[in-house]
């Protein structure tokens, strides 16, 4: 994983892996705890939207092939208040879901998460501080509930090169600037494929 310093002292952005992200769900604890953590590693979720998610909310596109995930109330980056969209969900998490759904005989609109926003902050960093701990990798000690959404973006963008227009309508980005630090942070696999063709070294 890269840290990235801010402007507050101690306090650094995490680039994760798949790998790293895949570590903090074998922590996780417990399967709500994984399901939060794949809702915002896997469709993007901020700390916020994970809450408002119900099992009514996922639905199965027109061809029967694929699912979306309503966000009843996403931010809008260009300021004027929070809209909803349509997450694309994939369909290993969608499955995930269903399950947690029956395990726990969840009504329609019942949240799959049913924590406050700052408790889902909380539950990231908890699981990070373990991961940390059984792994010895101390950074993890660093990663946020927004790191996890920072790894959905880059893998998106840079690992898949998909179409930005099309990370910024799931996602809820309304702005290139505001998707811009995803798109100039290159990841591990992509240096490594860089290196790779390069004559470096002796």
């Amino acid at each position: 994983m890269r840290l990235e310093a801010t402007d507050k002292p101690g306090q650094y952005k995490v680039w994760l892996t798949d790998r790293e992200l895949g570590q903090l769900r074998r922590h996780a604890g417990s399967k709500r705890n994984d399901l939060l953590i794949q809702l915002g590693g896997y469709v993007g979720l901020r700390a916020f939207e994970i809450p408002q998610v119900c099992p009514r909310h996922v639905k199965r596109t027109d061809d029967g092939e694929h699912y979306r995930l309503r966000v009843p109330e996403g931010k809008d980056t260009t300021g004027s208040g929070g809209k909803p969209r349509d997450a694309y969900l994939p369909e290993s998490v969608e499955r995930e879901l269903h399950q947690y759904q029956q395990e726990n005989d969840l009504r329609p609109s019942d949240p799959f998460i049913d924590l406050s926003e700052s408790r889902v902050r909380a539950v990231v960093k908890r699981v990070a501080n373990t991961t940390a701990d059984e792994t010895g990798e101390e950074d993890y000690h660093h990663v946020s509930s927004h790191d996890l959404r920072r790894r959905y973006a880059q893998r998106l963008l840079v690992d898949e090169r998909m179409n930005p227009r099309v990370v910024m309508a799931v996602g809820g980005w309304d702005s290139f600037k505001a998707i811009e630090p995803y798109l100039n942070a290159p990841s591990e696999r992509v240096v490594n494929e860089a290196f790779d063709g390069a004559n470096v070294g002796v």
